[in-house]
This record gives structure tokens, C-alpha cells and sequence, in this order.
């Protein structure tokens, strides 16, 4: 009914509504719809990494579904709005759950229902009756004795019948189930304002009412406004703090899925040593951090040893060692170019720095190259084979080195070997952002890696994105371990005049003078083959018009089906001598001794041809190779001040000894009501339990025997159920 003049609801229709309302809140049904709802999203915020970059999204998912992501905040499930709106609701439901039935339960525990009918204890599931042997009072004390004694709680009720006095034991036991109901409902109650204070809500409101705003810049973190930072009067919080050796730092920065906020700490952390340790797989075994904390008001310092899990703590905040990273190692690093003409130069910088390149002879802006220093590892423990030619290593830390070498820029011998791990030493990651912002990511390792064959090949990898594991381009290491051989070698190659001088040392070998006219069709076939190989430096299709590609091509257009495995093996044959000669012949130039007939020779040429092969499809002009480096770590710390952990500890605690309560403890009332019978008494006995169990069946038949025990004659089935 409504106001026909207003159309609002009358007085009367309010309270109503007010009323179904708390009911809806306060039901069982709307607390366990909400807990679907968040056991859902904390699946989504385990399994969907959180606070992440929003290109990393749109490469993982597509453009569609990381907007969609992004709009209802999966990114960041537990600092969400409706997250924790839900959270807010849970609790509400609880606590008014808890003020709804704990009175009642509470009076329940004091009321031992005495007040029963005797009549009604006939209609109980666990009934049973019997004769006495003794006077009503007597057997009403007799009863009583035993069920105090027997640890249940008893009253006893005096009533007036038509035959005399009656007695009316009332008794209860396992009360403390409906204190597990009370201490499981407080525990989640409890849980959740724990997490509501220790979560982003705090934060949140801040951002809300208090006009801070996320921080999405660059640039040092004293020249951040105000309108960014959380004072230290900020109550609860969550952040990380790097810090290198030999310096200090005592701002936490706090990730939000569109920025960061700066935290002020009331102290600074100086990190005075970092200790890691590594199993013989490669992985940490041991983080440890030997650090000063200073104390901004009182300048008091105070050592202090961080490790994984012993976390130390000051003022009331916790400092927990979360991970290591690079402090801003310095490394120096030399370009080999790729393009004939080319010149080598060496460049420094440090890890998370940027140098811009400019191509030689130009001063375009479409021509600069902005070289990234990422990363540089120290230790790179890879999975080889013992057996011989076993050109496969594996990254036990999840960059797959073998699939990736297998699958590099060109073919290769690919065998599975047993497993040998074998630290191969330092790499530096980098990347090369072109003019547009457009950028691959580079790893190269500084010294040769020796798969067992007999030579050893540098790495140099690339990949297009991070989601992609490096492809390696393998290049052997000459008579003096470097890469001088191969790229003089790859020089020569593209030398049209130095190709020629070698196929004519080729061809001047391999047919005596006098067959003048088998020299000159072998010349020809050989600059045929090796101009095919060293391409032109053009891209056909997006692909190198050279390598073994190009004389594989060449062979399918040109050479019937028939002949072409043939034709194929004497082409390469002839490739091959004219490759030995033009090394040779780069070796002459340079002022080196020729290299010597045997298996070191042999190998090194054969990696040299794949190699040549595969440096077309290399997508830079030139590779950085790591001369020296200098190594500064820095340790990674997780600052927390939580003051709602104690009570989610609390609550803990509450919910453990609430469902035990309640799944172990059974609430059990049981009445007996004796009356006069001539001059004996009539015992009826009737036992209500919260659960109906085996255990209460033969709770109950002990109960009858010991009561019961001098009755003339037992219950008869009828009167009982088992």
C-alpha cells in the first residue's frame, strides 16, 4: 500500500521492507552467494597475474579481452572496488547473522528446558521407558548422581501428579557446539576486517577522499609531487623497496594497476651486503640481505641480517626479503657489425640505462637506434649432454636454450642427450628500439660455449617479444677462442673480388692445368654457387636471397627431381672447398697463418657454412658482445605494516576451534521424568540430539542400561529406536 497522493510507500510498508531487507542480509543464502563470488575472484587474481603492464595483457589475451579485464579490474582482483564492496557486504552479513541467533543461543546454553510435558517425551526418536524398584525420589537422585557424574549437566524439576510427587530430570551435554557456531561466524567476521585493513581499502580511500593520485611518470622519487605520496601517518600498507649496495633508500613504492604511490617510511634501509646462493641446478638456494636501518627522527642505526622467511621488524613494520635484482651493474660492450663495411666500436653503460646509436655516415632521425641495457647474469647453468656433437643446452630456468638453439635461425643436427649441467658463464641482455619504438630483445653470451664436439660456438640470441624464447645464432670460436675468424671469414664473403680469388684457388686445386676446359666449367659452377649462398644483401619476400636456402632453391628450379639429390651433394662439395679457400685467403689478408688439415679445422668450417647461413636472417646490423662488466646487486624488500594481522590471527584461531566445535561436538538433551507407580516408580526416558549419527544410537542404549539398571522390566522395541 502506498500514499495515493504521493506515490510513496507508507509508513507502514517501510518497516517492512527495512525488516526484509535485514533478512536478506542476515540470511544463510546471501553469506554463501557472497562466498561463491569471492572464492571466484581469488581463482582469478591466482591464476591471471596481477598488477602486470596492460601490453603485457593485450599480448597474452588480445586487445578484447584485456580491455575487458581491465574494466572490471581483474588485473588487480584484491584492491578492485567490488571486491572489496563484497567483502564489506560478508561482513555485514556475518556480524548480523551473529546478533540475530546469539542471544538466542546464549540463553539456550543457560535453559535446560525442564518445563517439558512428560506426554512429549513419547514423541522423541530415541524414547524408552521402564519400571523401578525404588521410590520416585530415590531413583530421581540415583539418576541425577550418575548424569553428574558421567559429565552432563543436570536439573532436577519437582512436579504435583494425581499419585504423589514426580520428578523431572532435565540434562544437557555439548553445549560448546553452539559456542563453535558463534567463534566460526566471529572468525570470518574477523578474517575480513583483518584483510579489509591490511588490503588496498586504506589506500583506496585515500585515493578518494584525500585527493592522492597514482604516479605514472618517470624520473627520481625526490621530484615526485606530494599529491603522490602516502604520509607516515598511514596506517596500513604493502610495498617493495629496492636498494643496491652501499646505498640507502626509505621511500616503499606501492603498485597500483594504473601507476604507483610512494610510501614514506619513518626509517631508511642501507644495504650494506647481498648473499645468494645456488644449487647445482642454477636455482637460488639462499637470499640474504646484511643491512643498517636508520632511523629518520632519531638517526639510531640498528644491523640487521634479512633472509627468506625471518623477516626483521621495526616500528612496527615488517621487512621481508622478497627477491634480488640489478643494482646498475656497469658492463662494457663492443659491436661486432653484420654489414659489409662495417666497424667495430665498443660502447659502456649501466644495466637499466640507455644510449642512443646513430648509423654511420647518417644523421637522419629515421636512422637512430636507442640501445637498452636489461640484464646482465653471472651464472647461466644450462642442461648439456655428455655425448659426443651434442649441440643442445637447456635452461633450467625456463628458457628453454635447446629447443631454442634447435630451432634457431637455421638447421642444424638435432639429438635428445642425458642430462649434464654446466655453468657456461656470464650474458648480457639488451635491446634495440628502432625510431618508430619498435624493439627485439638480445641475449648473447660472453665467452664460447663448448657442446662437446670440439668447437666452441658463441651465442647470440634474439627473439621478437618476451612471451617468445631467444632463438640462438651460433657462431664458432676460432684457433684463439673469438669471433675474428668467422666474421673475417663472413667479410670475405661479401667481397665479390675476394670470392672470385678464392674460387680460382679452388678450381686451380681441385683440376691440373691441362684440363683447361673442366677448370673454367668448374669456375663457373663454383661462383655460381657462391655468389647463390652470399646473396645480395636483399630481401625477397621479407626472407635473405642467400644461404643454403638460396642453393636449395636454385636446385628445385633448375634440376630435375631425379638428378637433385645428386646435383645437391656435388654443389655443396664444391661450396664447401670454395668456403675453405676463401677463409684461407681471409687469413692471408689479415697476416695470419693458414689453418691447419684435421678434426678441429673440419668442425670449425662445417659450424662456419651453418653459421653463414644463418647470420642473413640475423634482424640487427651488428651484435654487442660483453669485453668486461662490474657487478652490483641490489636486494629487492617487501615493507608491510599490518595492524589487522593479529586480528586475522585471532580469527584464525576462532575458526579453527569453531569448527571443531562443531563438527565434533554433538549437542545432546536428555529428559527423564519419574513418577509414582503403587509403591514402586515409572521411569520415561527420551534423548534429542543436533545430529542424528550411530554414535548417538548407542549413546543411548548405554544411557538406558546404566539409568535404568534396576528396572522390572526393559523397554519393550516398540518404544525405542536404534
Amino acid at each position: 500500500m502506498s500514499d495515493s497522493s504521493s506515490g510513496k510507500p507508507s509508513h507502514r510498508e517501510q518497516p517492512q521492507r527495512m525488516r526484509a531487507l535485514l533478512e536478506l542480509l542476515a540470511s544463510m543464502r546471501f553469506a554463501i552467494a557472497l562466498l561463491t563470488i569471492i572464492c571466484i575472484a581469488s581463482v582469478i587474481g591466482t591464476v591471471l597475474k596481477q598488477h602486470e603492464p596492460s601490453v603485457n595483457y593485450v599480448n597474452q589475451f588480445g586487445p578484447f579481452w584485456a580491455e575487458l579485464f581491465l574494466a572490471l579490474k581483474l588485473n588487480a582482483v584484491y584492491s578492485a572496488w567490488w571486491f572489496l564492496l563484497i567483502l564489506t557486504f560478508l561482513v555485514t552479513s556475518t556480524t548480523l547473522c551473529l546478533l540475530r541467533h546469539t542471544p538466542k543461543y546464549m540463553a539456550d546454553l543457560r535453559n535446560y528446558k525442564e518445563d517439558i510435558r512428560e506426554q512429549s517425551l513419547k514423541a522423541f526418536h530415541h524414547k524408552a521407558q521402564a519400571a523401578l524398584n525404588e521410590q520416585p525420589q530415590a531413583a530421581a537422585q540415583r539418576i541425577g548422581g550418575i548424569l553428574a557424574r558421567s559429565g552432563w549437566k543436570v536439573k532436577l524439576q519437582e512436579r504435583e501428579t494425581p499419585a504423589g510427587k514426580g520428578y523431572m530430570l532435565a540434562a544437557k551435554a555439548g553445549a560448546a557446539n553452539k559456542l563453535g557456531y558463534i567463534a566460526a561466524h566471529s572468525a570470518i567476521v574477523m578474517i575480513c576486517i583483518g584483510g579489509l585493513l591490511d588490503g588496498d581499502m586504506v589506500v583506496r580511500a585515500q585515493m578518494w577522499l584525500g585527493g592522492k593520485t597514482p604516479y605514472t611518470g618517470a624520473g627520481r622519487i625526490s621530484d615526485v609531487p606530494p599529491e603522490h605520496r602516502l604520509s607516515l601517518r598511514n596506517p596500513t600498507y604493502r610495498g617493495n623497496l629496492m636498494v643496491a649496495e652501499g646505498t640507502q633508500a626509505g621511500t616503499a613504492i606501492l603498485n597500483q594497476s594504473d601507476g604507483v604511490l610512494l610510501q614514506e617510511l619513518p626509517f631508511s634501509v642501507e644495504l650494506k651486503k647481498f648473499v645468494v646462493e645456488y644449487y647445482d641446478t642454477g636455482m637460488p638456494k639462499l637470499f640474504a640481505s646484511d643491512v643498517i636501518i636508520h632511523d629518520k627522527e632519531t638517526g639510531e642505526q640498528l644491523e640487521k641480517r634479512i633472509e627468506v622467511n625471518h623477516p626483521a621488524s621495526y616500528k612496527g613494520i615488517e621487512i621481508y626479503q622478497s627477491s634480488f635484482d640489478d643494482g646498475g651493474s656497469q658492463v662494457k660492450l663492443r659491436a661486432v657489425p653484420f654489414t659489409a663495411g662495417g666497424e667495430a666500436f665498443e660502447v659502456e653503460g649501466y644495466i637499466g640505462s640507455a644510449t642512443e646509436l646513430m648509423r654511420a655516415g647518417s644523421s637522419k632521425p629515421a636512422d637512430v637506434m636507442t640501445l637498452e641495457f636489461t640484464e646482465l647474469r653471472t651464472i647461466n647453468v644450462e642442461n648439456f649432454s655428455g655425448q659426443k656433437n651434442a649441440n643442445a643446452a637447456v635452461d633450467v630456468r625456463k628458457v628453454d636454450l635447446r629447443s631454442s638453439i634447435e630451432s634457431r635461425l637455421g638447421g642444424g643436427h638435432k639429438t635428445a642427450k642425458p642430462q649434464e649441467l654446466r655453468n657456461i658463464g656470464p650474458s648480457i641482455g639488451y635491446k634495440l628500439r628502432d625510431a618508430s619504438g619498435q624493439a627485439r630483445e638480445y641475449q648473447n653470451y660472453m665467452s664460447p660455449v663448448d657442446f662437446g664436439d670440439g668447437v666452441s660456438m658463441f651465442l647470440l640470441g634474439v627473439r621478437e617479444n618476451p612471451s617468445e624464447a631467444f632463438r640462438y645464432l651460433r657462431i664458432p670460436a676460432d684457433d684463439q677462442g673469438s669471433m675474428q675468424g668467422f666474421m673475417r671469414m663472413r667479410a670475405a664473403l661479401q667481397d665479390p673480388g675476394m670470392r672470385e680469388e678464392a674460387v680460382r684457388r679452388y678450381a686451380k686445386q681441385a683440376v691440373p692445368a691441362e684440363r683447361e676446359d673442366l677448370r673454367e666449367a668448374l669456375t663457373q659452377s663454383a661462383l655460381r654457387a657462391v655468389n647463390l649462398f652470399a646473396g645480395s644483401g636483399k630481401l625477397v619476400n621479407g626472407v635473405p636471397d642467400g644461404g643454403l636456402q638460396a642453393i636449395g632453391q636454385f636446385m628445385e628450379a633448375n634440376v630435375p627431381e631425379a638428378e637433385r639429390e645428386r646435383a645437391s651433394e656435388v654443389l655443396i662439395r664444391i661450396l664447401n672447398g670454395v668456403l675453405y679457400d676463401l677463409a684461407q685467403l681471409s687469413r692471408e689478408k689479415a697476416g695470419l697463418k693458414p689453418l691447419e688439415a684435421g678434426e678441429q679445422t673440419l668442425g670449425f668450417m662445417t659450424q662456419s657454412v651453418f653459421a653463414l647461413s644463418d647470420a642473413q636472417f640475423y634482424p640487427a646490423p651488428m651484435a654487442f658482445m660483453m669485453e668486461d662488466f662490474k657487478q652490483v646487486q641490489a636486494s629487492v624488500f617487501q615493507v608491510a605494516r599490518a595492524p589487522g594481522k593479529n586480528i586475522v590471527y585471532l580469527g584464525c584461531l576462532f575458526l579453527i576451534i569453531g569448527v571443531f566445535a562443531m563438527l565434533y561436538i554433538r549437542d545432546r538433551r536428555l529428559w527423564i521424568w519419574v513418577a509414582p507407580q503403587g509403591d514402586a516408580a515409572q521411569a520415561t526416558m527420551a534423548l534429542s540430539s543436533n545430529r542424528k549419527i550411530m554414535d548417538t544410537d548407542r549413546e543411548f542404549d548405554n544411557l538406558k542400561q546404566k539409568l535404568l539398571a534396576t528396572s522390572a522390566a526393559a523397554a519393550s522395541p516398540t518404544e525405542r529406536s536404534v
